[in-house]
C-alpha cells in the first residue's frame, strides 16, 4: 500500500548523515535557532513559546516538568504544565498535605497554555501531582507529563528528581558513529528487563537496573551481541503491557530503580562497547486517570473524535498529530532519550497503525482524510518531523521502525518522500520464514518460494530481520516449538534458522530465550529458562550463537552491504526439489566473499556440486551439525578444493557434503 509523496519542507539544509550515500537528513532552521538558544535555565522564554506554537520545540523538557532551582536565594522547585483549558491549576503533594489551595499556578500571559510557578522548600523524592479545576467544574488529579521519575505502580504521582549524572562513556560515544554504522555489524539482543533473569530465593523478583548492569551487560559480551534492544523503559502503570501502554514518556520504569539506575545499566552497556535502542511507543497511550488521557477536561493531547482518538486493538487513545503542542511533546520524548539517556537508537513502535486512519477499523469507524483516502497525512508529517530533528541533532544513532505493510519509502530520506527512518523491520520475512520452518521437511519442497520471495524486495528497504518477543506469545509457542519433528530435528532447524538469518541481507534481532533453545513460550512474569543449560542440547544452541556472532562480527561480506544487490548474489535458488538453497555474501573487492549453503532437508547430501567464483581452497568456517553444537558431526573435514568442473554458470565448483537440516559458511582461503 503506496503512499503519496510528501514534499520536502521549504528552507533546509543538509546535515552529515550516518553513512552519507544511504541517508540523508533535513533540518528545518528552527531547530538550528533553538540548538542556539539552548540555556540551563528553566523559565520558559518568549523564544519557547514561538517554538512551541509553531510545533518546533523539541527541548520541553527543559522547560515543563519539575526542575529543582533557586529563587532570591531561596532553594526549591519550579513546576510548569501545559494545560490551556484548565480553569486552574495547582501543585499537590506530600510537602503541602495535598492541599489544592496550598501551591497554586499562574497561567502565563501568553496563549501558550502553560501555567507555571515556583514552590520554596521542595526537594527531590518528594512526590507531586498537579490538581486541575476544569471548566466543567471536575477536579482532576493528574501525574507530571514531563515528570522525571514516578512512583511504583499501583501508586502514581510523579516524584522530583534531577536527573544529573557524570557519565563513563566517552570513549563509546566518540566512536559511535563508527559502531553504529549502517555498514557494520548489528545483532540485537531484545530484553524485557522485567523477566530476563529473576532472583528466586526472593521470590522470583525482577533484576534491577543496578543488578542487570553487571549480569546483562557481562552475557551479551559474553554471547557477542553488538546491542541490546530494551522493550520499553518508560513509565508504565501495569507490567502486563510490556511497557507498550507508556504513562510517563519521561520518566524510567520505576519497578527497576531511579533514572540514575538506569543511566548506569546504559553507560555500563557503552563501556562494555554495547549499543542500546530503546523501544518507544508515540502510536497510543493508555486511559489511566492519572495519565494524559483527557488531561485538562478535554481531549488535549488525543483527538476528541472516537473514530481517529480511540485505538480499537489496544483500547487506549491515539495522539492527535495535527496539534502542534502534541507534536513538540512527543519529538522532545524522543529527544530526551537520545539526549540525556545516551540511547543508541528508537524503535518507534506501532507505525502502521499511525499511518493508516483505517487500521483495524471496519467501514464507518473512521474518518477520510481531505482527499477521501486511508492515509493519515497528520501522522505522516509527525513522523518525517520526528525523524528530521533527531537526525538532526544525532546523526550517528538509528531509528528503526516496526512497520508491517507495504507502505513505500519507510527508509528513505524525507526529501525523497520517504518516512525518514533508517531501517525497517522486515516482518514480510519473518512471518514466510517461520511458516515455512514450520512445515515438516516432507513438504517444505512445495513451498520453496517462501524462502526466494523475500529476495525479490529485500532491497526495496533497509531492513532489520527480526525474531522478536511477538513470535513467542500468546499461544504461537517458542522458536524451537514452532519446529517439526524429534527433538534433535527440533535444534537443528533452530539452529538452521538462526544461521541462515544470518547469512542473509539485513541487521539481526533476536528475541531473549531463543538464543538457548527456550521451550516455554516467553511469560513476563517469569525469568528466561536458564536452568535449561545443563543439558548439553540447550548449551549447544547457546554456543552455536555465540558462534554465529562472533563469524558475523569478523566476517564483512556478512554486514558490509546489507542494503544492495551488490553484497548479495544467488548461486542456485531452484533446487525446490531438494530444498537447498546455496548464495554468496559479498565485499566490494571480492576478495572475503561468503558462500552460505542450506540444507532444509534431514537427508545427508552426498556429492553436491555448487558452483563458486573463485578457484582455490574453500574453508568450512561454520558448520551448524558440528558435534559441539549437538549435531552429528557430518561436513566437508574442514575445507574443500574447487574443481574445473564447472555448475551454476561459473567455472570451478565445489563437492561438497551437506549435513542434514544445516547451514554451513565457506570461505575462500587466500
Amino acid at each position: 500500500m503506496g503512499a503519496r509523496s510528501i514534499p520536502s519542507r521549504k528552507k533546509v539544509k543538509k546535515v552529515e548523515p550516518l553513512i552519507t550515500e544511504q541517508k540523508e537528513v533535513l533540518v528545518v532552521e528552527a531547530q538550528d535557532y533553538l540548538a542556539k538558544s539552548c540555556h540551563t535555565s528553566c523559565e520558559m522564554t518568549d523564544f519557547d513559546a514561538y517554538l512551541l506554537k509553531q510545533g518546533n520545540h523539541f527541548k520541553l523538557y527543559e522547560k515543563l516538568g519539575a526542575h529543582i532551582t533557586e529563587r532570591d536565594g531561596v532553594k526549591g522547585v519550579k513546576f510548569a504544565v501545559w494545560a490551556p483549558n484548565a480553569d486552574k491549576v495547582s501543585v499537590i503533594g506530600d510537602f503541602n498535605g495535598w492541599n489544592r489551595d496550598a501551591a497554586p499556578l499562574s497561567a502565563r500571559w501568553d496563549d501558550t497554555g502553560i501555567w507555571e510557578g515556583f514552590i520554596p522548600n521542595v526537594v527531590q523524592g518528594q512526590v507531586y501531582k498537579y490538581a486541575i479545576r476544569t471548566r466543567q467544574g471536575w477536579e482532576l488529579e493528574k501525574s507530571d507529563p514531563v515528570g522525571f521519575h514516578s512512583e511504583v505502580p499501583p501508586k502514581s504521582a510523579s516524584v522530583v528528581w534531577d536527573i544529573g549524572y557524570v557519565w563513563n562513556d566517552r570513549e563509546w560515544m566518540a566512536k559511535r558513529k563508527d559502531r553504529n554504522a549502517l555498514n557494520k555489524p548489528m545483532s540485537v539482543y531484545e530484553v524485557h528487563l522485567g523477566s530476563w533473569m529473576r532472583v528466586p530465593e526472593e521470590w522470583g523478583r525482577a533484576l534491577n537496573y543496578v543488578e542487570l548492569a553487571d549480569k546483562l551487560t557481562a552475557y551479551v559480551k559474553k554471547m557477542g551481541y553488538t546491542h541490546v534492544e530494551l522493550m520499553p523503559v518508560m513509565a508504565h502503570p501495569f507490567q502486563g503491557s510490556w511497557g507498550y501502554q507508556t504513562v510517563g514518556y519521561f520518566a524510567p520504569a520505576a519497578f527497576f530503580g531511579t533514572p540514575q539506575e538506569l543511566m548506569y545499566l546504559i553507560d555500563k552497556l557503552h563501556q562494555s562497547d554495547i549499543g542500546v535502542i530503546l523501544d518507544w511507543v508515540p502510536s497510543h497511550f493508555p486511559n489511566d486517570g492519572h495519565g494524559l488521557w483527557q488531561f485538562d477536561g478535554t481531549a488535549l493531547y488525543e483527538h476528541e473524535d472516537m473514530r481517529k482518538g480511540f485505538h480499537p486493538d489496544w483500547k487506549s487513545s491515539i495522539f492527535n498529530y495535527g496539534r502542534v503542542e502534541v507534536k513538540s511533546f512527543l519529538i522532545s520524548s524522543a529527544m530526551f532519550w537520545l539526549d540525556k539517556y545516551h540511547a543508541d537508537g528508537l524503535r518507534v513502535d506501532g507505525v502502521a497503525s499511525m499511518l493508516y486512519l483505517d487500521y483495524s477499523r471496519e467501514e464507518g469507524e473512521w474518518i477520510p482524510n481531505h482527499l477521501g483516502g486511508r492515509e493519515n497525512f497528520e501522522a505522516i508529517h509527525f513522523i518525517q518531523r520526528l525523524n528530521e530533528a533527531v537526525f538532526g541533532a544525532h546523526p550517528d544513532i538509528q531509528m528503526i521502525a516496526e512497520e508491517s505493510t507495504a507502505w513505500t519509502k519507510v527508509s528513505k530520506p524525507v526529501w525523497d518522500g520517504g518516512l525518514g527512518f533508517s531501517m525497517k523491520w522486515n516482518m514480510g520475512w519473518m512471518h514466510d520464514t517461520l511458516v515455512y520452518f514450520s512445515k515438516d521437511p516432507v513438504y517444505r519442497k512445495h513451498h520453496h518460494n517462501q524462502l526466494t520471495f523475500g529476495l525479490l524486495y529485500a532491497f526495496t528497504e533497509q531492513f532489520m530481520l527480526s525474531l522478536s518477543h511477538d513470535e513467542v506469545v500468546h499461544g504461537k509457542g517458542s522458536l524451537i516449538r514452532k519446529m517439526p519433528g524429534d527433538d534433535w530435528q527440533k535444534f537443528a532447524n533452530l539452529r538452521l534458522l538462526f544461521g541462515y538469518m544470518f547469512g542473509q541481507p539485513g541487521k539481526k534481532l533476536h528475541f531473549m530465550g531463543a538464543e538457548i533453545g527456550q521451550w516455554d513460550e516467553w511469560d513476563h512474569e517469569k525469568s528466561v529458562d536458564w536452568h535449561l543449560l545443563a543439558w548439553d542440547a540447550h548449551k549447544g544452541m547457546q554456543k552455536w550463537m555465540q558462534d554465529l556472532n562472533a563469524m558475523y562480527r569478523s566476517e564483512p561480506a556478512l554486514y558490509e552491504d546489507d542494503f544492495s544487490y551488490h553484497g548479495f548474489e544467488w548461486i542456485d535458488c531452484g533446487d525446490w526439489e531438494g530444498s537447498v538453497l546455496f548464495f554468496l555474501r559479498k565485499t566490494a573487492d571480492r576478495s572475503q566473499d561468503m558462500l552460505i549453503v542450506c540444507n532444509f532437508t534431514p537427508v545427508v547430501r552426498e556429492g553436491y556440486r555448487v558452483g563458486v567464483p573463485h578457484a582455490g581452497m574453500w574453508r568450512e568456517v561454520l558448520n551448524s551439525d558440528a558435534t559441539i553444537y549437538g549435531g552429528g558431526g557430518v561436513g566437508n573435514c574442514g575445507r574443500v578444493h574447487t574443481d574445473h568442473h564447472g555448475a551454476h554458470g561459473r567455472e570451478h565448483s565445489l563437492y561438497l557434503k551437506l549435513p542434514p537440516l544445516s547451514v554451513t559458511f565457506f570461505k575462500r582461503e587466500v
